[in-house]
């Protein structure tokens, strides 16, 4: 794929800059960029890109997404979550995949469906001494 078919891709069509304020809804069929500050919800089909300033008190649903910002709500990706060492989650993520960088806080519960959408129990036994 040449770079600027990727770039294309990958580019929002909807951007919520530094010194914007958004409460309730946003919702998009694109990508989304938030550098400012969202209260409410935040739901979009395609790729969701969370800046450094960005602070989001909100549920969160994507594709993808990668977070550098400050998020307090739970966040469920279908695909791909990459949190940067800037980014801190307060809250449940749901996930098929994840990447979490040193220095990224993540205060709650992970949960990674399998492939045919069944959660995986894993039980634990402490050892007997």
């Amino acid at each position: 794929m040449s770079e600027k078919n990727n770039e294309e891709k990958t580019q929002a069509e909807t951007i919520v800059g530094p010194s914007v304020k958004v409460e309730g809804e946003l919702a998009s069929e694109g990508n989304i960029r938030i550098d400012g500050q969202v209260t409410g919800n935040v739901q979009t089909t395609q790729n969701l890109a969370v800046g450094e300033q960005a602070v989001i008190i909100a549920n969160i649903k994507a594709l993808n997404a990668v977070i550098a910002g400050k998020i307090k709500g739970n966040v469920t990706i279908e695909e791909a979550l990459e949190i940067t060492e800037t980014g801190q989650v307060e809250g449940d993520i749901t996930v098929k995949i994840i990447s979490i960088a040193p220095g990224a806080i993540l205060n709650g519960q992970c949960r990674m469906p399998s492939s045919g959408g069944e959660q995986t129990e894993i039980e634990v036994q402490e050892a007997e001494e």
